[in-house]
């Protein structure tokens, strides 16, 4: 089983707030024979379009002391789990959650 990032039950205490329904802690994700694991899975009901929006969340704290090592490591595993999900889940939604913090002082830089 997957280690949790510190800010695990913080995002999904969020996605409930908002009104998403927590389906899979963690979301399993099996492509031939590699398993991974992004943090969450959830759903949520449109009710103006009455269809579901389904999206998997993976969650990055970025606590090393190199945010770009921290950037390579994260967004090489969002693209293994985004070409894993468009062949297996091609309507779930990847998305990575940050900080404020980290998204404030490093990923608004130009």
């Amino acid at each position: 089983m997957p280690r949790l990032d510190i800010y695990h039950n913080v995002v999904k205490d969020a996605l409930i707030k908002d009104g998403w329904t927590i389906t899979h802690d963690p979301f399993t994700i099996e492509f031939e024979d590699l398993t991974v694991y992004a943090d969450l899975g959830a759903e949520k009901l449109i009710a103006a379009e009455r269809k579901e929006q389904k999206i998997a969340v993976e969650v990055k704290v970025f606590l090393s002391p190199s945010p770009v090592t921290e950037l390579e490591r994260a967004v090489g595993q969002y693209y293994l789990y985004s070409t894993f999900m468009a062949r297996l889940d091609p309507h779930r939604i990847l998305y990575l959650a940050i900080p404020d913090r980290t998204y404030n002082n490093f990923f608004q830089r130009r």
